[in-house]
């Protein structure tokens, strides 16, 4: 029996955002691929080092999940010394995603776990090798349906 009991890690956050906020986040994505899909190369690489530089949810989420896990764990220290440890988590949960670092991250790494970036750079690759962008849409809808599938 293979039942699926977690969602993918790619749509997971997707499938629990109300339909109409995801066509509000989808159609901004459009209108900023039509005001920029007919410009110079140079803008396009000022835009997509915007984008490269721009945080995601989940950057967002773990930021304010290891600040406020340190604060509490610091405020608890006065009552145990067992916060210690939760004061450690919660620091390197923020160093991390301030950072990209924290300690337990090059054990990760060395069992293979990959980099959000790292699992997109090669499923790009599939869809390269399966002929997707072989198509030349108009529209920015249509670049985002192809950027999707």
């Amino acid at each position: 029996m293979n039942r699926k009991v977690l969602p993918s890690t790619s749509k997971r956050v997707k499938e629990q955002t109300n339909p109409c906020v995801n066509n509000e986040i989808r159609n901004g994505a459009a209108n900023r691929i039509t005001a920029y899909k007919d410009t110079t190369a140079e803008i396009l690489c000022d835009k997509i080092k915007t984008l490269d530089d721009e945080w995601d949810i989940e950057r967002i989420l773990e930021t304010n999940a290891g600040a406020l896990v340190l604060i509490c764990s610091v405020m608890g220290l006065r009552r145990s010394k067992l916060f210690l440890l939760t004061g450690i988590v919660g620091f390197f949960l923020l160093q991390h995603s301030l950072f990209g670092w924290c300690p337990p991250l090059p054990l990760l790494r060395s069992l293979g776990i990959r980099t959000a970036e790292e699992i997109y750079n090669e499923k790009t690759a599939m869809k390269i090798a399966r002929k997707d962008f072989e198509a030349k849409p108009e529209t920015a809808t249509e670049m985002l349906n192809i950027a999707e599938k």
